[in-house]
């Protein structure tokens, strides 16, 4: 059997907003779209530095409808880059670029070759002896098992599914094209190119089947490194190696705060404890999370003049690097009563003032309110996930606090 490379994508979300941190910081949200084209440039790179016979990306392209051709003459540019070298791309249509969602196009080159979405297609490289076979998605969601579908191998030949699929579920992503194992494995296939999970995993070695990850970090929920797959195949053997592409990610760091520690004691803590960060930061810009635990006697203070205390986190994050750049400073402080109990009248708002979990009704309440400022927010950034930056208990938590604090120093 002929030996041959090529590349395993997903998920590149080209496009994406990032709606959450263009509300905290406009500057930030910019370097990660930039970031996101970097990514897929500096994959076309590595697909014609080694060399690679083919190119795959398993769904998700683009992030949803074009507001112009920008992003599609992108990755017009791009592709182009891999025509020229001669190497063919396979796009197959995932839930965010499904074909009812982009309803802009523009003429991509010759190479790109796109699996349809109302069957199973297959594409074949006669000179490698290699099949591949794919279905893409007609809609946004997709309810049904598509693998079992898929053709039966063509014999004497290496064959590779490509599926955009949740397979039998991979919390937060929808389960989109469910599937198991054991579905994919009567295929008969040798490798499966997965996307829709933007985490890197190898499910299975026998077949060999791979969710490469998306290529850069959209949220502090993707936090690490991020990229795609070279495979490698020779006389019929799979081995596979990740190509890191971000050139931005996500981190969190949690530092404890002792009960006397003022403000200048806790952004020494943070500097100390951002040491590590930086020597793990590779290079790449990061947007960081920080959540400080632990009692103090300051939480009112802190809370009274959050964004002074904000801009002070971000400036002690400068001071160790220029790219470190704060994703939200997160406060999870505990009082320090020295044995005083808070009353719980102090403002006459017993629902606000209360610790623990809210009532239920208050927090529909504040659903509905969220929902109607998030709706007016200029731009479409409200229809993002937590369109002013928290769910309704940490906004309700976030009131509290305030009020607290407020009522502190009044007294």
């Amino acid at each position: 059997m002929t030996s041959f490379r090529f590349i395993h994508a997903a998920d590149l979300h080209l496009g994406s907003p990032f709606q959450g941190l263009a509300l905290k910081d406009a500057a930030i949200a910019q370097l990660f779209i930039e970031a996101s084209r970097k990514a897929f440039s500096a994959l076309v790179d590595q697909a014609i530095a080694q060399k690679v016979d083919f190119f795959i990306v398993a769904g998700d392209v683009y992030d949803g409808d074009w507001k112009d051709n920008k992003i599609g003459l992108f990755f017009n540019r791009e592709v182009a880059r891999l025509e020229r070298e001669g190497i063919p791309v396979f796009l197959l249509k995932g839930n965010h670029d499904a074909e009812s969602v982009i309803t802009k196009t523009i003429t991509l080159p010759k190479n790109v070759r796109e699996f349809p979405v109302n069957k199973p297609g297959t594409f074949t490289l006669d000179h490698l002896k290699v099949a591949l076979h794919g279905q893409g998605f007609a809609e946004r969601s997709a309810a049904e098992n598509l693998a079992l579908s898929y053709p039966e191998r063509n014999a004497g030949w290496f064959n590779i599914g490509v599926l955009h699929t949740s397979l039998t579920g991979r919390e937060p992503h929808a389960p989109y094209a469910p599937c198991s194992i054991e579905d994919l494995r009567s295929r008969g296939y040798d490798y499966w190119a997965l996307g829709h999970v933007h985490d890197y995993e190898v499910v299975s070695e026998d077949p060999v089947v791979i969710f490469p990850g998306n290529l850069q970090g959209r949220s502090i929920r993707e936090q690490g490194a991020k990229g795609a797959v070279l495979v490698t195949v020779e006389d019929g053997r799979v081995s596979h190696e990740r190509v890191i592409t971000d050139s931005a990610r996500f981190a969190e760091l949690a530092v404890a705060v002792e009960p006397e520690d003022d403000i200048p004691a806790i952004l020494q803590r943070l500097e100390s404890a951002l040491e590590l960060v930086v020597e793990r930061m590779e290079d790449r810009a990061l947007a960081l999370r920080v959540r400080l635990t632990g009692r103090s006697r300051f939480r009112h203070e802190l809370t009274a003049r959050a964004q002074d205390f904000r801009d002070e986190v971000q400036a002690a994050c400068h001071r160790c690097h220029e790219d470190i750049w704060l994703e939200k400073l997160d406060v999870r402080l505990e009082p320090e009563t020295n044995g005083k109990a808070v009353s719980r009248d102090i403002l006459g708002i017993e629902g606000l003032i209360l610790t623990g979990a809210f009532p239920s009704e208050l927090v529909a309440d504040a659903e509905a309110r969220i929902a109607e400022i998030a709706a007016r927010l200029p731009g479409g950034i409200g229809a993002g996930e937590l369109a002013l930056g928290g769910d309704a208990e940490t906004l309700l938590a976030e009131a509290r606090e305030l009020l607290l604090s407020r009522a502190a120093r009044a007294g």
